[in-house]
């Protein structure tokens, strides 16, 4: 069914890229730079840049904060669906 597919190898090759992709970093910018959030590939905010300008003003630094977590969190996504893609885009499953 698979040919001559070692599915062992190909579990082992997943699980590197799975690693290397968690251990990705994604940063987006709101405000024109005034905040920055840094997402890994677990989707976990490692870090957060605030502009002091912003800490007076909660209300717009809630909106630019979600916003940069966001997009960074997009990016992420896109990038680990872009690996699984390239990983069994060339893949002939089920012979056809």
């Amino acid at each position: 069914m698979f040919g001559n597919i070692d599915l062992n190898e190909m579990m082992k090759k997943l699980q590197e890229q799975i690693q290397e992709s968690d251990n990705k970093t994604y940063t987006a910018k709101s405000g024109g730079g005034l905040v920055e959030a840094t997402v890994n590939g677990k989707f976990e905010v490692v870090d957060l840049k605030i502009d002091d300008s912003l800490l007076e003003d909660k209300e717009s630094l809630q909106i630019l904060l979600m916003s940069a977590i966001n997009d960074a969190i997009k990016m992420a996504l896109e990038d680990k669906k872009q690996q699984a893609l390239n990983m069994f885009g060339g893949l002939n499953i089920g012979g056809q």
